[in-house]
């Protein structure tokens, strides 16, 4: 259904160089090379304990200025101002970061306060800058995010409590390495969790209010491979081809969402997050099939598309019916790559989901929903859905 208003206008911004194969990683020193002098790499504890580390600084060689690895699941603003001083006490012109979300996100942060001074706090919000920022190469680790492609960075304000989106166009990464050998090693749940999240911005985006020709192509093409290649991916972390294509998509997925945002399932996860500590990626792989039932009567024929993406059956259905096989889809597929739980198996409280409500209300994410949300009541009863 490839339907636009007849007053159709929009932006599309991606300026991220690409660079993708196995063994691409030896194109790291050179993209350095012209962005800077110094590099310092972001990455955290777990990556350390990989290998990954070493590997990729034998590649930066003379260019490697320090490393920063104290970057937590949900990272913070302190988090990034800490970085961004022990990045620029090591003399560093541009920031490699190695790591899924939190460490691409944390890395973000740390570009604004290397290149503006003060602290991160100082710059929540959309399109404050008026300047590019400190160069950032991205290794992502995880398949994913797709935070390597995209103007936005969401961390976690300690002292409101609640996860801040900072979208800076000026802040996007200059490069992406994408090397499937760096995800070989993440386990079969944490790719799991992560290609969900991969899946939950291609869906989000095709029918966010906010959708273009140009996201729904990628974002329609990002559900087409998760829906092949994510399953291959959990079952033998080791076929690199299968992770190569769930790199692809999540980047797919990334530059479709940076332009057509996100919606409910984003906002409930983001505040499952801060008030629960729920990981992201597993929030949005339990949300997804329940919100796209509740937007099912909004936007019928583009969960039909959906459906058809994933391979389902819709020959001679009407829309609501084709879009109801999505939402069956989504709820298979969860269960095919080992993600059947519900909120309460993960220890959250049902008392807490009417603080998540709430926060969910406030959350940027929530107004590109296809179907306009009036009340936290409405975000309550999907959470109940999910319970």
């Amino acid at each position: 259904n490839m339907s636009y208003e007849a007053d159709l206008s929009f932006n599309y911004f991606g300026p991220t160089k690409v660079v993708f194969g196995t063994g691409s990683i030896a194109e790291l020193p050179m993209e350095i090379a012209v962005l800077g002098k110094k590099a310092f790499l972001v990455t955290d504890r777990g990556i350390m304990e990989t290998g990954l580390v070493d590997q990729v600084t034998e590649r930066m060689g003379g260019l490697f200025a320090g490393v920063y690895s104290d970057v937590p699941q949900d990272s913070g603003m302190e988090v990034a101002d800490k970085g961004a001083e022990a990045a620029l006490s090591a003399g560093a012109d541009v920031l490699v970061s190695l790591g899924g979300g939190s460490v691409i996100d944390t890395a973000k942060g740390m570009c604004i306060v290397m290149k503006e001074g003060g602290r991160l706090r100082d710059f929540q919000g959309m399109q404050m800058l008026t300047r590019q920022q400190t160069p950032h190469i991205v290794v992502p680790t995880t398949a994913g995010t797709g935070s390597e492609v995209t103007s936005a960075a969401v961390v976690m304000d300690q002292e409101q409590g609640q996860k801040v989106l900072i979208f800076e166009y000026f802040n996007t990464p200059r490069v992406a390495i994408l090397d499937p050998r760096m995800t070989e090693k993440l386990p079969a749940s944490l790719t799991a969790t992560t290609g969900m999240d991969a899946m939950t911005h291609a869906v989000e985006s095709y029918v966010s209010q906010q959708r273009n020709p140009i996201s729904d192509a990628a974002a329609l093409h990002a559900i087409k491979l998760i829906t092949e290649y994510l399953p291959l991916s959990v079952e033998n972390g080791f076929d690199l081809a299968a992770r190569g294509q769930m790199q692809v998509a999540a980047l797919l997925a990334g530059w479709a969402f940076s332009n057509a945002m996100v919606g409910l399932v984003h906002a409930m996860a983001h505040s499952l997050g801060a008030v629960c500590g729920i990981a992201h990626g597993l929030a949005n792989g339990l949300l997804l099939p329940h919100v796209m039932k509740y937007n099912l009567a909004e936007v019928p024929e583009l969960l039909a598309d959906i459906a058809r993406a994933m391979g389902a059956a819709t020959a001679g259905m009407d829309a609501l019916d084709a879009g109801q096989a999505a939402v069956n889809e989504m709820q298979a597929f969860s269960k095919k790559i080992g993600l059947s739980q519900r909120l309460r198996d993960l220890g959250v409280d049902v008392d807490t989901l009417k603080e998540c409500s709430e926060l969910s209300m406030s959350d940027g994410s929530i107004i590109y929903n296809p179907k306009i949300i009036m009340e936290a009541e409405e975000v309550f009863a999907v959470y109940e859905e999910a319970y």
